[in-house]
């Protein structure tokens, strides 16, 4: 795992209604503070990457569909610099996860459906100033395949 990457396994609660599932609380360890709450919907097959921040940590729960993300991490100062990982999540891996700030982050639409990934950031967005520091999801420089593996 790149190093200060997070992974909160979340619960629902099911019975006769439905269920419910606590994703972010403020006593929880991986909480950090609290800057905004958005929704991305992305279709099937859409790659949204690459970027990272240099003030804000991103925490994101895919409510809908799958996504398969891509991490990168190209922090100097890391004892992972250079590892890239993938995490699976979404409707058949309830998961909240922590992406550190300057670590590279993206993902994909894996599956038929489109998926809806909320993201609780630590800062809100500065339209004047953004805190995001963009590469091409095909990037040389970044060692990720974004293809699904079959078989």
């Amino acid at each position: 795992m790149i190093h200060g990457v997070e992974i909160k396994q979340l619960k629902p609660f099911a019975d006769e209604r439905g269920y419910l599932m606590e994703m972010l609380r403020e006593d929880d360890t991986i909480f950090e503070h609290f800057g905004q709450t958005y929704v991305a919907l992305n279709y099937p097959g859409v790659i949204r990457a690459w970027h990272y921040h240099k003030e804000q940590a991103d925490l994101w729960v895919c409510v809908k569909g799958m996504i398969k993300v891509g991490l990168y991490d190209a922090r100097e100062d890391s004892p992972t610099k250079g590892e890239s990982q993938a995490i699976y999540m979404g409707e058949h891996n309830n998961i909240l996860l922590k992406i550190p700030i300057g670590v590279y982050h993206g993902y994909k639409t894996i599956g038929t459906e489109p998926s809806l990934l909320l993201n609780f950031p630590t800062k809100p967005y500065n339209r004047d100033h953004p805190d995001e520091y963009r590469v091409p999801f095909d990037s040389p420089d970044i060692p990720f395949d974004w293809e699904i593996r079959m078989g």
